[in-house]
């Protein structure tokens, strides 16, 4: 591992799909706020794709937790209607436009790589330039919750289902690497596995992290907290609980690597 203090070269950062589990990356952003860290590089799928713009866009970790706390889920308004999945995706594009004034990646302070799932080709597309906001809302798009998003003619959805951990796009230009990784699959008790949708989000869980796992061990400095395990995908009562483990875990391992 390289010491971060004594390194002139450039960080790439890497933050892993996981929904709310997501706020420990903004837990990691304030934790390297605090030791003078700036990342000069972002990849990131889903929800990590969501915080890597907020982190570009220089929106506070306060107000990047105060943006998932006030954006809706399931309200009425937002059901699909005539469209596949329970919540329709491009309703949320109005919040997201109070957020990023000027919709494009070039308005953003560094570049970042945006990781959706191109449903009709079966590939991962990943999103570097031009609009901002339908990439964003595509990334995060979890099937079957939310509704695919069509970017020039294509359906797109969450990039987690492809890859979870984009680090190769960081790879070209960046030395040291820096991931956070909120999918988590860690031991679980039998009661944790006793319905279908408890054994459906533990397969898809274990098939995206063994995609991923190599990728994840040959960060430079990596968080990965086992106590996000029994955090909901979706709860979002224990946003402050998800950021605080976050910076916990990352006080912790940038400690380590900056002595």
């Amino acid at each position: 591992m390289q010491n971060l203090a004594t390194s002139n070269k450039k960080v790439g950062l890497v933050l892993s799909g996981g929904g709310i589990r997501g706020m420990a990356h903004i837990g990691l952003l304030k934790a390297m706020q605090e030791r003078n860290v700036e990342a000069h590089e972002i990849a990131g799928a889903s929800v990590g794709a969501l915080i890597g713009a907020l982190y570009a866009n220089g929106n506070s970790t306060d107000e990047m937790l105060q943006f998932f706390k006030d954006t809706p889920l399931f309200q009425y308004n937002y059901f699909a209607i005539g469209k596949p999945g329970l919540i329709d995706t491009t309703k949320f594009a109005s919040v997201f436009q109070k957020h990023f004034s000027i919709n494009s990646f070039e308005s953003l302070t560094k570049p970042l790589y945006v990781v959706a799932t191109d449903l009709m080709n079966g590939k991962e597309k990943v999103f570097t330039k031009g609009e901002l906001i339908l990439p964003l809302l595509a990334s995060a798009a979890l099937s079957p919750v939310f509704s695919p998003v069509e970017v020039n003619s294509i359906l797109y959805a969450d990039g987690g289902i492809m890859n979870n951990f984009p680090k190769e796009y960081l790879e070209k230009n960046c030395e040291l690497i820096i991931g956070s990784n909120v999918s988590i699959n860690g031991t679980l008790e039998k009661k944790h596995l006793r319905n279908s949708f408890q054994l459906t989000g533990r397969i898809t869980g274990l098939m995206i992290y063994a995609s991923c796992r190599e990728k994840i061990g040959e960060c430079d400095v990596l968080i990965e907290p086992q106590e996000l395990e029994h955090i909901g995908m979706l709860d979002k009562k224990d946003i402050d609980k998800a950021y605080t483990i976050g910076y916990d875990r990352a006080c912790w391992a940038l400690d380590k690597s900056l002595n």
